[in-house]
């Protein structure tokens, strides 16, 4: 089984890289690590990177994730082409663009579009943030799923996921003892639904709201608490309709635990997303 180690970076195509880029400084809060022609890149943490955004379809997205060594990355391609995947490795100028030593492309069956990397780069200095918005990291995604049974299994028989909870037929995955680094959304698209960046505390999903409202960004979800999770959450709407989320106290599942976790099974309703009572205007979370 393949092992992920953790999930690194988010790709994501724009008609609009200016636009995107005053985003991603003014509003999310991130540092711009650098500008290489038609993609810019972003920090949230000691990465060198965890958001690109390129010149492109605003449907092309690419999620990142690291393994520890080139021998997983090598075992992890025939594993995959055994299994009936299409798995593409990258060429020097792609392992450049990505800023990692290799990295292998494939999709899932939902067509979502995965790179595994290995020795990819950390910054020698510390993440200095566009305005201080309490980031402490990009954590997770939600990606579409047009079949979420076939992709579960997929991802935990293939990929070595695990699930921490479902909500309906939607599945929480962890690869660590973060109790999702990865969720499944059913959806008529593929791409990636959400994305999620760590904050320090209550008090930076508060600041947000207040911010956000300020700016006219729309607000699709929140403030409010996952009863999965246990995390405070706040969803808003960012360029070429991609959903970003900030969330503080996430659940962890230690080594300790995982012998007796057992998935909690949540209806797919309101309740089962916001424990407060805030309802999703997500078209994967509306319960109807």
């Amino acid at each position: 089984m393949i092992d992920l180690h953790d999930i690194r970076y988010v790709r994501l195509g724009t008609r609009d890289l200016a636009a995107a880029d005053r985003y991603a400084l003014e509003i999310l809060g991130l540092e711009l690590a650098r500008a290489d022609g038609g993609s810019h890149y972003f920090r949230s943490d000691n990465r060198d990177h965890t958001l690109v955004y390129f010149e492109g379809d605003p449907r092309d997205h690419v999620v990142g994730f690291e393994l520890y060594n080139a021998a997983e990355l090598d075992k992890a391609a025939a594993q995959l082409s055994n299994a009936g995947v299409d798995v593409r490795a990258g060429n020097a100028d792609e392992c450049e663009q990505r800023h990692v030593r290799a990295f292998i492309n494939f999709y899932d069956p939902s067509g979502n579009s995965i790179d595994l990397v290995v020795r990819p780069h950390h910054s020698g200095r510390r993440y200095f943030p566009s305005r201080d918005a309490g980031i402490t990291g990009f954590s997770h995604v939600g990606l579409c799923t047009t079949d979420a049974k076939r992709d579960e299994i997929f991802w935990t028989e293939l990929l070595g996921a695990r699930v921490s909870d479902r909500i309906g037929d939607a599945p929480l995955l962890r690869i660590d003892d973060v109790h999702h680094k990865i969720a499944l959304f059913p959806s008529a698209r593929n791409g990636v639904q959400h994305i999620n960046h760590q904050v320090e505390s209550i008090d930076d999903v508060m600041r947000a709201w207040y911010l956000l409202k300020s700016r006219s960004v729309r607000i699709v979800f929140g403030p409010g608490r996952h009863p999965t999770s246990g995390a405070v959450f706040l969803y808003f709407e960012g360029p070429d309709g991609m959903v970003y989320e900030y969330s503080t106290g996430v659940r962890h599942i230690s080594d300790a635990d995982e012998p007796l976790y057992k998935p909690r099974q949540f209806p797919k309703a309101n309740s089962s997303y916001c424990m407060w009572g805030a309802v999703p205007d997500i078209a994967e979370f509306k319960a109807l």
